[in-house]
């Protein structure tokens, strides 16, 4: 008998939905074999629009949502390198540490610094 070895999902949301759940609606049913290195895999080469559609979805109050903590610092990490001078997202990368830190406090105060001198330029 075949095994489906990767999941196959419309949007990185839909991956991330079925994998992680989501808070506020229901998970949805899924035939597929769900492995976490498929999705960040797929994670790891989405575009940055994807990943902040995901991101903003499934927590879109930060506070929220089952993502794993290190799951969304990797995603804002990876918009962050194809967005790098777009102050509003640094600014909401660096909510998103100080709301999961302490431990990475010092970097979401260099992405406000960054982000502050960007937006003096």
């Amino acid at each position: 008998m075949a095994r489906r070895l990767q999941a196959v999902h419309r949007t990185l949301t839909e991956h991330a939905r079925c994998l992680y759940g989501d808070e506020y609606r229901p998970t949805p049913r899924c035939e597929t074999e769900h492995r976490e290195h498929y999705f960040i895999q797929e994670l790891t080469f989405a575009d940055p629009d994807s990943i902040l559609a995901m991101l903003h979805e499934l927590s879109p109050f930060q506070v929220d949502g089952f993502l794993p903590v290190w799951v969304r610092n990797l995603a804002y990490r990876l918009v962050l390198l194809q967005r790098p001078d777009e102050p509003a997202l640094m600014r909401e990368a660096a909510e998103n540490l100080w709301l999961h830190g302490p431990d990475w406090d010092h970097i979401a105060a260099e992405l406000t610094r960054q982000a502050d001198a960007l937006d003096a330029d």
